[in-house]
């Protein structure tokens, strides 16, 4: 049966999105799509900390009085991949780091004070938090989660999985740059993903050829502050409160884009040894570092 390509363009999770992929039919093309995208909508909706009905609102209402909460068995699954991220990052990548984010404004064109940081990292660490069979509870007060580097990857995923379900095996999904190739084209060729440069606006630091896989990037380029010529990213250490220093952007291929996407941020937690700490890993990848040095088997 000769499949057609169809695209379809939407936004979800702060994110420009796109699904390309190859079906039998329009009719098919548009059920899945909408499964897809409603399973996107689904999942932003629910880990949303701008959302008061939110399950993360939730779960920081109670993090706020140092209490408990009920979990259900897919946050008990994230929060669990959360916790193997803390462990194999030596602590570095942590969700409770989210705190941070209220005291760090980068629309603005000001530093938090020292005072505020030191507080907020009292409220900072994941084993302060205990996961039980279905409920979390927190060890003190004023404490917040955030579910920001892994919860569009796992949604890239899912993504990947209902269509698969539907027997759809060729296309691509891109949730805001991160990236689930299913399968290649239909003619087999391979999808061509290109990486951005940190620095270079409109330009590409190099482009992979996929045939199926993830491929996930974090950079500090994002969201940004510069004061005095020195550039503050939103990736932010939950050990020293500050913007990490060191490494520009890191892609990274896996076969899933929850494992690229932790794997990439984790690197940038890792500061200068993220190039060290990503190359010991295993996985395909590429970097650049705040001096304009690159490296890494993807190039």
């Amino acid at each position: 049966m000769p499949l057609s390509l169809y695209r379809y363009q939407f936004q979800a999770m702060g994110s420009p999105c796109e699904l390309q992929f190859y079906s039998p039919n329009e009719q098919l093309a548009a059920a899945v799509k909408n499964h897809v995208i409603s399973d996107v909508i689904r999942i932003e909706h629910k880990y949303s900390r701008y959302r008061e009905d939110s399950v993360l609102a939730e779960i920081n209402r109670a993090a706020a009085i140092g209490g408990s909460v009920f979990i259900d068995d897919e946050t008990a699954a994230l929060l669990n991949y959360a916790n193997t991220c803390y462990q194999q990052s030596q602590g570095l990548f942590d969700i409770t780091s989210g705190v941070l984010r209220t005291i760090w404004n980068f629309k603005s064109n000001t530093l938090p004070g020292k005072a505020e940081i030191r507080k907020a990292l009292k409220q900072i660490g994941w084993q302060k938090v205990t996961i039980h069979a279905s409920s979390l509870s927190f060890a003190v007060k004023d404490m917040q989660l955030d579910f920001g580097g892994i919860g569009k990857e796992y949604a890239a995923d899912r993504a990947a999985g209902i269509f698969y379900q539907h027997g759809i095996e060729h296309g691509v999904i891109d949730l805001g740059g991160d990236i689930k190739v299913l399968g290649p084209h239909a003619d087999g060729r391979p999808w061509s993903v290109g990486i951005r440069h940190p620095r270079i606006p409109g330009a590409l630091l190099t482009s992979v050829n996929l045939y199926a896989g993830a491929l996930a990037t974090s950079g500090d380029y994002e969201r940004c502050i510069v004061i005095n010529g020195q550039r503050y990213s939103h990736i932010l250490n939950p050990k020293s409160g500050w913007p990490v220093q060191g490494m520009a952007s890191v892609t990274v291929l896996a076969d899933q884009c929850v494992v690229a996407g932790s794997a990439c941020t984790i690197s940038m937690l890792m500061e200068k040894n993220g190039a060290k700490w990503i190359k010991q890993l295993g996985l395909a990848h590429v970097w650049m570092d705040q001096s304009g040095k690159t490296g890494g088997n993807l190039v």
